[in-house]
């Protein structure tokens, strides 16, 4: 099975029409649903989310969605299991450092990795990353950005 993943079009509709595209050619597009908190099984995979942004950046009025670092562990300590978990920020220490403010990842997706060790993990919000992976434990982690990112499972 094959994955197309991105992150972060936020208003790029060159890049949106790009991947919508791509999608389309392998018919890979039959819906969209929201991960914040929740999970979907696709071919036997278990697939978590957690969307917003933890931990929280100075104010950007009308365009964030934040959470505590608090409130994203206790929304992470649900998931029991995950083969790919997708989160809108990074973990702490991967993929994460912010030009003048060094790393600014999430522990508390960090530390789900480490719990879960899922396969895969998606990511974005660090512009400055994009396109960067790394590895926690046996978890690789990609801050995709709004490219075509093809992965088979």
């Amino acid at each position: 099975m094959k994955l197309l993943a991105f992150s972060d079009i936020h208003c790029d509709l060159a890049a949106c029409a790009a991947c919508a595209a791509c999608a389309a050619i392998d018919d890979a597009a039959t819906g969209a649903r929201v991960l914040h908190g929740k999970s979907i099984e696709i071919a036997g995979r278990i697939i978590r989310g957690i969307g917003c942004t933890a931990p929280p950046l100075p104010p950007l009025p009308g365009q964030s969605c934040d959470l505590t670092e608090a409130a994203a562990e206790d929304m992470l300590n649900r998931f029991d299991r995950a083969d790919i978990l997708i989160t809108h920020s990074p973990p702490q220490g991967v993929a994460d450092v912010l030009k003048g403010q060094g790393s600014i990842g999430s522990t508390a997706v960090r530390a789900a990795i480490r719990r879960l060790q899922p396969a895969l993990v998606f990511c974005g919000h660090i512009h400055d990353c994009w396109g960067q992976s790394g590895a926690i434990g046996r978890s690789i982690v990609h801050n995709l950005g709004p490219r075509i990112n093809w992965f088979d499972l």
